[in-house]
């Protein structure tokens, strides 16, 4: 069974800074696409970074290259999104995801193939 802990959401003002955490079991963790997404309400899915954590590989959408970095602690489980230059419309729930693949190459498909955790709420005041 997947358990996906998200944690680190909160309110911030534009400009400000947020690190999200997404904890999962050390099965679940090795070897698999792990990644953030978000989606506001009566919005699709959208956003993304995804890391492979057998080796490291990242992968960002267009929409947040630069923006947002994603990072892994091996020894905690643990995939970190730590988001800087917060603006209004990053009002979301940020989702993490896993899609328990064992190779990096599948990792682009995890959007839409990926175990979704609950998220977190992310909201950002102007």
């Amino acid at each position: 069974q997947v358990h996906l802990t998200e944690s680190g959401g909160g309110s911030v003002q534009a400009g400000g800074s947020l690190n999200l955490s997404c904890t999962t079991t050390e099965h679940v963790y090795g070897r698999n696409c792990i990644g953030w997404f978000r989606q506001a309400p009566g919005q699709e899915r959208e956003g993304g970074a995804v890391i492979f954590t057998g080796g490291g590989s990242l992968w960002y959408s267009e929409s947040v290259k630069g923006r947002l970095i994603i990072s892994r602690d091996n020894a905690k489980n643990t995939v970190y999104l730590q988001m800087n230059a917060l603006k209004p419309e990053g009002t979301a729930m940020y989702h993490c995801a896993v899609l328990q693949t064992g190779y990096a190459v599948s990792c682009p498909a995890l959007q839409t193939h990926g175990y979704w955790g609950d998220g977190t709420q992310v909201t950002v005041s102007s």
